[in-house]
């Protein structure tokens, strides 16, 4: 029987872009009457991306972080006509098919340090990101919104760095299972209780079949095969054996958060 699924959606209205992000994601209207923030297929860094995206948010609401609800958004080619921006156009001329979007989270506002989150709450996000090694959550990008007084991580495409070398070279568990992370530069450094104190209770939880769920979330189609994984179940298999791997190292790498 087949397990849980992301919603699946149909692109009805681009609404506007959001040029601060490199990938020109956009908020966009969808058929089940929702509004998302739209990451394209099309976008410079690929798949992958979207992929990341899925995996790192899914694991943080494993962990009770507050995350947007995610959505499979379908475009349809019919919707690249009537954009007058031609780099929009030809960003959705790329995109037709399956895209990812998070739910639009009205009246949010980018986290500034004026609302912190409590203590515990930045910890999870402080282990998510290092679980994940997910280095863009500074002060510079923080990717935190602030939205009805709760902080909500989102953007996780920078996480999950081994998946860009697979086409080059054969996946090596070791080298992101140990990977030390520096969270001196983390934007939640300041008022995050020890890291130490939840790690524990927090590998935990995503045991095995949890991470194999959350990994069945993510599309086939942008599971790209190589010379190494031949097919999207290889591809899902080392994804797995990379996630547990690092769950499994945790007591070697949460040393390098204190």
């Amino acid at each position: 029987m087949a397990g849980p699924t992301l919603p699946r959606v149909r692109a009805l209205r681009y609404v506007t872009p959001l040029r601060e992000g490199g990938s020109l994601p956009a908020v966009m209207e969808a058929d089940d009457c929702g509004t998302y923030v739209v990451k394209f297929r099309g976008a410079g860094q690929g798949v992958k991306v979207l992929v990341a995206e899925i995996v790192t948010t899914e694991i943080a609401r494993t962990l009770g972080i507050p995350t947007p609800e995610l959505a499979i958004v379908f475009l349809d080619d019919a919707m690249t006509k009537y954009e007058r921006d031609e780099e929009v156009q030809d960003l959705l001329r790329a995109s037709v098919g399956t895209n990812l979007g998070s739910d639009f989270l009205p009246g949010s506002f980018g986290y500034d340090g004026s609302t912190p989150p409590a203590a515990d709450l930045a910890a999870r996000i402080v282990w998510l990101d290092a679980y994940t090694l997910n280095v863009d959550r500074t002060w510079a990008n923080p990717n935190l919104v602030v939205w009805h007084g709760r902080t909500h991580a989102i953007d996780h495409g920078a996480s999950l760095w081994f998946h860009h070398a697979w086409a080059r070279k054969a996946p090596q568990r070791a080298a992101f299972a140990t990977r030390p992370f520096d969270a001196t530069t983390h934007v939640l450094a300041d008022v995050a209780a020890p890291v130490e104190d939840v790690g524990s209770a927090l590998a935990a939880r995503l045991t095995d079949d949890v991470l194999g769920g959350i990994l069945d979330l993510v599309p086939d189609e942008w599971l790209e095969p190589t010379a190494d994984l031949v097919d999207p179940a290889a591809v899902r298999e080392e994804y797995l054996g990379h996630l547990t791997a690092r769950r499994d190292a945790a007591p070697v790498w949460v040393r390098s958060l204190t």
